[in-house]
């Protein structure tokens, strides 16, 4: 398919949005997705990390808006508070020029503040699950002229603790809504609880690797002790310029080392569960617009994550599992950029390193920093 028949589909507001972001062609997943769901079908969507999955839903959903209608009528769930943030900047960048409202609700934040926002009735709504469920149960968030639901992260949402809050939201809807489900990995389980959520037979898309512009990523590890990890991040990140997301198994470690690189000057923010909303505003804003800086995650915390043009992905604690390295490692070298996923292990982590490489069918080459630079061994 061509831009030009592509874009033929969308209103004149995000055709003009599209040649403002400067984007030349469509990917795999918007070329397959967009069309079905114009079309009004149900749909399971399979594609790898960063292959553009936000816009595959987001751009066929704002052409559906009647913008005359004072009401909800798209509702986008995902499982994190970054998430559905991320989503919110991508709805206004691509609403732009069209009149339409929307608003996001997420736990934590003020509810009664969240009650004012619907006194506006914004057409799109985004939020995590139990959130939109309070306000639903609270009649402060009218449902009964939804047209689409979207399960982003769609994996994660329908894991047996979320999944009686998605029915219930699913159910307030109109018989004839759409609900489409996105995520990087499907299984079975996934596929199976999300057919239950449809009224009729969803279109399944699946991107594979092989359809996805790949940028080179280098896969290269440091050895040291456990004791001098902090130290050699450090070195890594004062020396080699980098925009990085840094991975830390738990919230304690992670506060531990944040105290330590930031003692010692290394620009640095922080994102797990317990952030305070406007701290985890400002550290993702941080990273999005420098050309350098260092944010450390918890896996939790940085699924979903986009952020554009990021060189580095530091492994300081090594994933337990061959599919988190995927996850994680996925944050660089989206869309044909190149970038560098760097593990710092003891010598016990570099043979279970090894272990996942092979698993993966990846090259990981030892390094050393050498005058500030990393060199192989």
């Amino acid at each position: 398919m061509t831009l030009e028949n592509f874009l033929q589909e969308l209103e004149p507001f995000i055709q003009s949005n599209w040649s403002k972001a400067e984007f030349e062609n469509p990917t795999a997943i918007q070329l397959k997705a967009v069309p079905q769901i114009l079309e009004g079908n149900d749909v399971i969507a399979e594609s790898p990390t960063g292959t553009g999955k936000t816009l595959a839903y987001v751009l066929p959903l704002l052409n559906k808006i009647d913008v005359n209608r004072k009401a909800a009528q798209v509702v986008i769930l995902a499982p994190s508070r970054e998430l559905v943030m991320q989503i919110f900047d991508e709805v206004k960048k691509w609403s732009e020029g069209s009149g339409m409202t929307s608003a996001s609700f997420i736990g934590g934040a003020n509810i009664k503040r969240q009650v004012d926002k619907l006194k506006k009735s914004p057409q799109i709504i985004l939020g995590t699950p139990g959130r939109i469920y309070e306000l639903i149960k609270m009649k402060k968030l009218k449902m009964h002229e939804v047209k689409a639901i979207v399960l982003d992260e769609g994996d994660q949402l329908l894991i047996p603790e979320n999944k009686k809050t998605i029915q219930d939201i699913v159910k307030t809807t109109l018989n004839e809504r759409q609900v489409v489900l996105f995520s990087a990995t499907l299984n079975e389980s996934t596929e199976s609880k999300a057919r239950d959520l449809m009224k009729k037979d969803p279109e399944i898309i699946k991107v594979g690797k092989e359809e996805v512009p790949t940028g080179k990523v280098d896969h290269v590890y440091l050895v040291c002790e456990q004791r001098d990890k902090a130290l050699i991040l450090e070195k890594l990140v004062k020396n080699i310029p980098m925009k990085a997301l840094g991975f830390v198994k738990d919230i304690g470690n992670l506060s531990v080392l944040g105290e330590k690189l930031d003692y010692k000057g290394v620009d640095v923010h922080l994102l797990h569960s317990d952030t305070k909303k406007e701290e985890r505003e400002a550290a993702l804003k941080s990273l999005r617009t420098e050309k350098q800086g260092l944010l450390l995650a918890t896996d939790v915390a940085a699924r979903g994550l986009d952020i554009a043009e990021l060189t580095h992905v530091i492994h300081y604690d090594l994933p337990s599992t061959s599919s988190q390295y995927v996850h994680r490692s996925g944050r660089t070298g989206r869309q044909g950029a190149s970038g560098t996923v760097v593990s710092i292990v003891t010598e016990r982590e570099e043979r279970e390193l090894k272990k996942l490489a092979k698993e993966l069918n990846i090259t990981v080459r030892k390094n050393e920093l050498f005058r500030g630079e990393l060199a192989e061994v």
